[in-house]
């Protein structure tokens, strides 16, 4: 794969479109890969900060750039593993050795996790609402971005998403919360589509 295209610098020119059929295939055909059949390699440190880099270039109203990330590889995931069982075990005394091992692999099932935080300014013109769209946008340019490097990756939100412990755990502001987990790494299955709902359904014209 070649490198990504290097940043462009403020106020450089940049093309207002360019028509790629390679793009509209890979979106046509780009899917999740469940975190359990994410195997190495992941992306290294290059590739990952290229990949954050080429995450972040979404829709900002205000350009408040209000998200932020946390990045487990190495040993940092059984870390977190070890106070994911810890917050489990407090607030679930009666959690057997099979839950806790459960929460202590958590992260260990892909080589490289993005946690997307989504950092909002209050009292801001801007809404919360789209500040935390801004977010999301984030994680799916993440994914998209991964499969065209070569890799294969699951935005995953599941209850360490949404608990006030993790949050402590992470370092979190009372103006954050998680937008999702990322999962990076090689697929070590081939996937196959799955229903989707039909947009002509959900579509109208006003």
């Amino acid at each position: 794969m070649s490198d990504p295209s290097p940043a462009p610098r403020v106020s450089d020119r940049l093309q207002a479109t360019r028509p790629s059929v390679e793009t509209l295939e890979l979106l046509a055909n780009r899917r999740s890969i469940l975190a359990r059949h994410l195997t190495t390699p992941g992306p290294d440190t290059t590739e990952l900060e290229d990949l954050l880099r080429l995450a972040a270039r979404v829709p900002d109203h205000g350009r408040l750039g209000p998200w932020r990330f946390v990045i487990f590889t190495g040993d940092a995931r059984a870390r977190f593993g070890e106070e994911l069982a810890r917050i489990v075990q407090k607030e679930l005394p009666t959690a057997d050795e099979k839950r806790l091992s459960l929460e202590r692999g958590r992260l260990t099932r892909a080589p490289v996790v993005v946690c997307v935080v989504s950092n909002v300014t209050y009292g801001h013109k801007i809404p919360v609402w789209e500040q935390e769209l801004s977010a999301g946008a984030v994680c799916q340019n993440m994914l998209i971005a991964a499969h065209a490097m070569g890799y294969a990756g699951q935005w995953v939100t599941e209850w360490y998403s949404a608990n006030p412990q993790v949050d402590a755990v992470l370092g979190l502001g009372r103006n954050e919360r998680i937008a999702g987990f990322i999962y990076l790494g090689t697929a070590s299955v081939e996937p196959t589509e799955r229903p989707r709902p039909d947009w002509r359904d959900r579509t109208s014209y006003f």
